[in-house]
């Protein structure tokens, strides 16, 4: 099977890889880029490109899919294909300083040495300055495979030394088909869960195979009919923060207590009751960028929320506009009828524009309990608009 199998609906961006692929089997690779730049809506396959790109690179056959530096690449255990995602705020200096000495290394083992920044719209200026010269004078067999939402989420420095390929996102179908084949869904599961997941390959794969996320989803969703007044509005509020705050801790308690017992392993300090000054420090260093994960994961479930959200009065808007496009969310068709028919499509925007607001305070570290209590008391809508959805 072909390393581009699991890249849906991307015919366009997997031709250029392909014959980039093959250019770079040459001697000299004259049809070879040495920085590439990914770009492409949430879901719609950045990081899958990325690495059946540099499986395609390493592999002798251009990316068939089956020999060793294919799976190994695909992976992320091929020695000469670093992956690179940050969950803190911004990539750092300290995280981007060992693949700039990295890429000025020969392959070891492989055809090129391949470094891919899932993450590269997270860059500052100061680390996006430092990988910039990385860029500008590359080595021979080194290639930078950069991903991000959109050639505007990075440095203008970096994009313009980088060949940009688009992704856009895949049709419903076409994600419910590879949940079928690759997890074994069933097709009526994996229907709902693309649809729901607005062909965000990675969303869908979760609602998909969890019925708890399908739960929480239902939840949310049940939020807009719950909206009786301001006070309710600040519980709902209360409620969604907390259940982001518990999803993210129980994605990380995990990782975190692993990394601690390493950590204390690592140095010798296991079972000590008291714990030695550099330890100490250590420990603090760790718990530190635990902090800061975590603040990301929450921020990032949060988000997931709000787009669900926003699915909702989507719906609302195509029902008052009598639009005749397919419901995001089918299965509450009653519901949204019923909020379409209490508020007008000015309304359903505002409260659509609302949530826009929201994602975008809680991105700027806006505390997430105010960004979403001024969001819930926005979407009680005006008054004397009929009834609440």
């Amino acid at each position: 099977m072909s390393v581009w199998a699991d890249l849906v609906g991307q015919t366009d961006a997997v031709a250029v890889l392909e014959r980039a692929a093959r250019a770079a089997a040459e001697v000299d690779a004259p049809g070879m880029t040495h920085a590439w730049l990914l770009t492409g809506p949430p879901g719609s396959g950045r990081s899958t490109a990325a690495r059946s790109f540099a499986a395609a690179l390493q592999c002798p056959r251009g990316g068939c899919g089956e020999c060793r530096d294919c799976r190994t690449a695909l992976s992320g255990a091929h020695p000469d294909v670093t992956l690179v995602a940050t969950e803190h705020v911004h990539l750092r200096v300290d995280e981007v300083r060992p693949l700039v000495t990295l890429a000025a290394q020969r392959p070891t083992g492989g055809r090129w040495r391949v470094i891919v920044i899932e993450d590269a719209d997270r860059l500052n200026d100061t680390s996006g300055n430092l990988l910039l010269k990385a860029i500008e004078e590359p080595p021979p067999r080194t290639v930078w495979l950069l991903c991000a939402p959109s050639a505007e989420d990075v440095l203008v420095t970096i994009r313009s030394r980088c060949r940009l390929v688009g992704l856009r996102v895949p049709p419903p179908e076409d994600v419910a088909a590879l949940l079928v084949r690759r997890h074994g869904v069933d097709p009526a599961v994996a229907a709902f869960a693309a649809r729901a997941a607005g062909s965000h390959v990675g969303l869908a794969r979760r609602l998909a195979t969890d019925e708890g996320a399908r739960i929480r989803r239902r939840e949310i969703l049940r939020l807009p009919g719950q909206l009786s007044g301001v006070g309710a509005a600040v519980l709902a509020a209360g409620q969604l923060v907390e259940v982001a705050a518990e999803e993210a801790k129980a994605a990380t308690v995990e990782r975190d207590a692993r990394e601690r017992a390493q950590l204390l392993h690592s140095l010798g300090a296991e079972g000590l009751s008291t714990l030695p000054p550099p330890v100490r420090s250590q420990l603090k260093a760790l718990e530190e960028n635990q902090r800061r994960r975590a603040t990301r994961a929450q921020r990032d479930v949060l988000d997931r929320s709000l787009v669900d959200l926003l699915t909702f009065y989507r719906d609302v808007l195509m029902v008052q506009t009598a639009a005749g496009l397919e419901l995001v969310n089918a299965e509450l068709a009653a519901d949204i009828e019923r909020v379409a028919r209490g508020c007008t499509a000015e309304v359903t925007l505002g409260r659509m524009e609302a949530i826009g607001l929201a994602r975008e305070r809680i991105e700027a570290n806006v505390a997430p309990v105010l960004a979403v209590e001024a969001l819930m008391v926005a979407l009680l809508g005006e008054p004397g608009a009929g009834p609440q959805g």
